[in-house]
């Protein structure tokens, strides 16, 4: 089996890379390959048997006044890799292309309505890669070693303030990305049927909770984490406040569902630290 992971210089990509050490693989970072060129993805694709498109637009703030740009990536690159690709395709998405109003974990046949650009542009690529044949994971929360992301700025902060104000009125699944890479390289290799899947921890908590468990993990008094609302903190993008996914379609796999949130996070701290 020969591989392509898109993306490759990425947080979720850098752990692709760990997780397929040993195999045919093919790293292409944003460098490497343009998924909006579809020559070049034509090109890219010859002789692979998997592509993970771990590519992507992730600047959510900088897709409200860049929308077309942020489609050209999300939505038409994850469109040329499918037209190419087909049923080889796992194009890795976000619960952004949800309204963030559900109050239980969200199906993975509800259908998207997002709430700001990134999400649309998100919410192009699934229908494109939908349509060719190829299956869609969707992810949520993602922290890990490699890249700026919520649990790292947390240990970061810890150093440098006494205490750390974070909202408690948005509710999440922590992810790990390393964990997140193990599934996404377990469902290439399972002889699942393509569609929707939802790749999130198990269990939920808010931002506040998170940063609450990161203190605790790292030896410090988690009563430096203040809650406070998303009021206070304004920002271009509109966020869902529940992010919480549903994780059904494991079963009709024999790829097992990811973990509950907290014990992931206590194996994840050793590397994040």
């Amino acid at each position: 089996m020969r591989w392509l992971i898109t993306g490759a210089g990425g947080m979720l990509g850098r752990d692709l890379l760990k997780v397929l050490h040993g195999a045919d693989v093919v790293a292409a970072t944003r460098a490497d390959l343009d998924i909006t060129d579809r020559s070049a993805v034509q090109r890219a694709l010859d002789g692979i048997d998997v592509v993970i498109n771990a590519a992507a637009w992730t600047d959510v703030d900088g897709a409200e006044t860049a929308e077309e740009q942020a489609t050209a990536i999300n939505g038409r690159g994850a469109a040329n890799l499918a037209s190419v690709a087909g049923k080889r395709l796992i194009h890795v998405s976000t619960d952004y292309v949800f309204d963030g109003s559900a109050t239980t974990p969200i199906p993975e046949d509800t259908a998207r309505a997002p709430i700001n650009a990134y999400g649309r542009s998100k919410a192009a690529g699934e229908e494109a890669v939908l349509a060719a044949g190829g299956s869609v994971v969707r992810t949520a929360w993602l922290y890990g070693e490699h890249g700026p992301n919520f649990v790292t700025t947390m240990l970061r902060l810890a150093a440098t303030r006494d205490t750390v104000d974070v909202v408690d009125d948005q509710q999440g699944p922590p992810t790990w990305s390393y964990a997140l890479a193990q599934q996404l390289v377990a469902l290439a290799r399972s002889a699942a049927a393509p569609g929707v899947y939802h790749g999130t921890a198990a269990g939920s908590t808010t931002w506040f909770g998170l940063a609450r468990a990161v203190f605790e993990e790292a030896g410090l008094d988690p009563a430096r984490v203040r809650p406070t609302t998303s009021d206070r903190f304004v920002r271009p993008a509109r966020r869902p406040a529940y992010s919480v996914l549903g994780h059904a379609r494991w079963a009709e796999t024999d790829v097992t569902p990811l973990r509950d949130w907290r014990a992931m996070l206590t194996e994840a701290m050793p590397v994040l630290r």
